[in-house]
């Protein structure tokens, strides 16, 4: 049988769960991924508004306009829902209704302006006032 050497590097008590041996760990500056992602890479969402803003030429009422992708294909959606496609006319719903509720939220979550915000304009108006009636009774005793 052969006897197993100990290295006297490895110590026992300094590896386990989050803690890998020393030669396997990254070295100070070193990334763990190296290639990352490149620089000037886009996501799908960025990708998605930028094809969506992209213009095309149509022709609506004998004119020639230039509009968005993305209106194109809501006036096309629209069109189809009109002329009695239902699956389009399900969708249209959807659309409406996600658009009117994200519309309610943010006119119910963000007031015009905040009840302190309110009182703070308020305190700032009525200092106006006091100045501007300072200044007309100064300018009274001018003209004397």
């Amino acid at each position: 049988m052969k006897k197993r050497i100990k290295s006297k590097k490895r110590k026992s008590a300094s590896v386990g769960y989050g803690r890998p041996p020393e030669h396997t760990r990254f070295k100070p500056g070193q990334s763990g991924n190296p290639k990352g992602r490149p620089r000037g890479s886009v996501n799908m969402a960025t990708m998605l508004g930028r094809i969506l803003r992209e213009k095309v030429g149509t022709i609506e009422n004998g004119k020639r306009k230039t509009i968005s992708k993305f209106e194109a294909a809501l006036k096309q959606l629209t069109n189809k829902a009109a002329s009695g496609d239902l699956s389009a006319l399900r969708l249209l719903s959807a659309l409406v209704a996600s658009a009117e509720e994200r519309m309610s939220d943010a006119t119910a979550s963000n007031p015009v302006l905040p009840e302190v915000d309110e009182r703070v304009v308020q305190g700032i108006l009525e200092r106006l006032k006091r100045n501007n009636e300072g200044d007309a009774d100064d300018s009274d005793t001018d003209t004397e």
